[in-house]
């Protein structure tokens, strides 16, 4: 697959947000102690990270003004059911900010639902395309939550260790080391299972030629064409492979060893740098992840020329 950078900024942004706000609610609901303006500037953060994603969201799209359509088919549609929650999660963060300092444990509460909910939604657009194997398995809503709540949680402990929140980076800090570490071992799991994926169209079903060895060697025209643009992204098997390691390494592990290093040190610097080397990890991994998909069109233009 081709895969827009708008899609690819939306999911990671937003899955991040989503974390940094179920961090927060968790610790409230938990009754870990914060200050309410620390709690403001979280919520604060959260939001404007959710509303860039949603406006990004807009970058792909060939007619902008009926984007308001995307919501009509919530009967059937996990698009449309995404394009519904994603605003009532903007909306109820809002509100848990204007509550603050007095609000009640509905909000952090709703807010938890709603993100799972988001999360929910957002994976199964992808999920669900069962003729798009390397997307239709359970690892990845898992992948979905984890990734999300892994960037969402260093960000809340970098945030609280530069405010001084440390009862909050006690539970944060180890937190963040967890997930990271939980996150990259079942995104390992997904590259396993699609590395060995044994894809039920072939190019012998696609063309309808039964020769046991048939490979293409033109696109038969002279010029790129929608298919060959929208569903390659035009990068060779060894640049592939530079992702999949580059995104492990400033993704995961990196992250996991400087979130180590800021507990052992208490460096505010560590946070930071982890989160600055997790943030272009994690693009490269959502970059990585619809680009690796094989839609079955793809059989038949496998290559340019």
């Amino acid at each position: 697959m081709n895969p827009a950078f708008s899609v690819v900024l939306f999911t990671t942004l937003a899955g991040a947000a989503q974390g940094l706000v179920a961090a927060l609610a968790l610790a409230t609901l938990a009754g870990v102690s914060t200050t309410p303006v620390f709690a403001s500037r979280v919520l604060m953060i959260a939001g404007v990270m959710l509303v860039i994603g949603l406006l990004s969201s807009f970058g792909h799209l060939g007619r902008k003004e009926r984007a308001w359509r995307a919501v009509l088919m919530w009967r059937t549609s996990w698009l449309s059911r995404e394009c519904i929650v994603l605003p009532m999660f903007i909306a109820w963060v809002g509100g848990w900010w204007f509550a603050l300092p007095t609000a009640s444990s509905v909000w952090p509460l709703g807010a938890l639902l709603l993100a799972a909910l988001l999360w929910l939604c957002t994976a199964k657009i992808y999920a669900c395309l069962r003729f798009i194997q390397e997307w239709a398995q359970p690892l990845t809503l898992v992948n979905f939550v984890l990734i999300g709540l892994a960037s969402g949680m260093v960000l809340a402990s970098a945030l609280a260790a530069t405010s001084g929140e440390g009862d909050l980076l006690r539970v944060t800090g180890p937190a963040a080391v967890l997930l990271t570490l939980a996150a990259w071992c079942t995104r390992v799991l997904s590259l396993r299972h699609n590395a060995t994926l044994k894809h039920k169209s072939t190019l012998q079903t696609a063309t309808g030629i039964q020769s046991s060895r048939l490979v293409q060697t033109s696109m038969g025209m002279s010029a790129g064409a929608f298919n060959t643009r929208e569903f390659f992204h035009g990068k060779t098997l060894a640049a592939l492979k530079q992702v999949k390691l580059g995104f492990q390494l400033f993704g995961f592990a990196l992250p996991a060893v400087l979130v180590v290093v800021a507990l052992v040190s208490g460096s505010t610097a560590a946070w930071w740098l982890a989160v600055a080397l997790q943030a272009p990890g994690l693009l490269a991994e959502r970059w990585f992840f619809f680009a690796q998909a094989r839609h079955p069109q793809n059989l038949y233009y496998q290559v340019v020329s």
